[in-house]
């Protein structure tokens, strides 16, 4: 068969506009959606861990990508996006996203290395410790209060109820600030905390930015600190958003700021 001009033309646009269509997910009144989107999202979401790549996922994030479409295509008629308040919240929304791939970008170019990783995980064991404290305490503003109350303990007061009259959080649950390293409390707590014997109280009120502690030694173990192979993704996370947050305090003492 031999085909006229006009045929063999019109034959040969339809050839070439196949990839041109093949390339495209779906049209929404004439605007189209592009395969390479589709494959964006599915790769971001299987990246994420949220789901594998399967028909089931991708006619999901299709449906949704022609729904965003049919809704921006009417704010769109509705002239939402010149609203003051969409211009100012999409500004803060780009500049969001320009930070964030900006701050991705330097943690890939400075790594946190392995080294730095055991000596924080050395260090913050150090910290820690080899024992923990189970303590409770009272805390009250006075001095007066807490001789007040350490009088009554010692008359056979059960610290529990007297562990009401604390200002502290703690004060509904008898005081118990349960399992706890001595770094986790202020010096002056910790000191007191750890000459005490189990079941003991102090004997005088101690004193804290606070104000003035009663405290009670329950018990005293061994702590139980994981391997630095099963903290170390947690060790590299602490230690890089430091370093983040250094690089961005570094960056605003550089800028003329008026």
């Amino acid at each position: 068969m031999i085909l006229k001009p006009a045929r063999l033309l019109l034959a040969m646009t339809a050839l070439v506009a196949l990839p041109a269509l093949a390339q495209n997910a779906a049209t929404v009144n004439g605007k189209a959606i592009p395969q390479a989107r589709v494959d964006q999202l599915v790769k971001q979401v299987v990246a994420q861990g949220r789901a594998t790549d399967s028909p089931e996922l991708r006619d999901a994030i299709k449906k949704d990508l022609i729904s965003r479409e049919v809704l921006i295509q009417e704010a769109d008629k509705q002239n939402i996006g010149n609203r003051a308040d969409v211009k100012s919240a999409i500004d803060n929304a780009r500049q969001s996203i320009i930070i964030n791939a900006m701050l991705a970008d330097y943690v890939k170019k400075n790594p946190v290395k392995d080294a730095e990783i055991k000596a924080e995980y050395d260090k913050q064991k150090a910290m820690i410790g080899d024992k923990e404290y189970h303590a409770r305490h009272i805390l009250v503003d006075s001095e007066a209060d807490a001789k007040g109350i350490i009088a009554k303990l010692k008359a056979g007061g059960k610290f529990e109820e007297l562990a009401k009259q604390s200002k502290d959080g703690s004060a509904q649950n008898g005081g118990d600030l349960g399992w706890a390293s001595p770094a986790t409390y202020v010096p002056e707590f910790s000191k007191a905390m750890v000459a005490l014997q189990k079941g003991a109280i102090t004997e005088t009120p101690v004193k804290s930015q606070f104000g003035f502690h009663v405290i009670k030694l329950e018990d005293v173990r061994a702590t139980k600190i994981p391997p630095l192979d099963e903290v170390k993704q947690q060790v590299a996370e602490g230690l890089q958003q430091r370093q983040l947050a250094a690089y961005r305090e570094s960056l605003v003492k550089k800028a003329k700021v008026q």
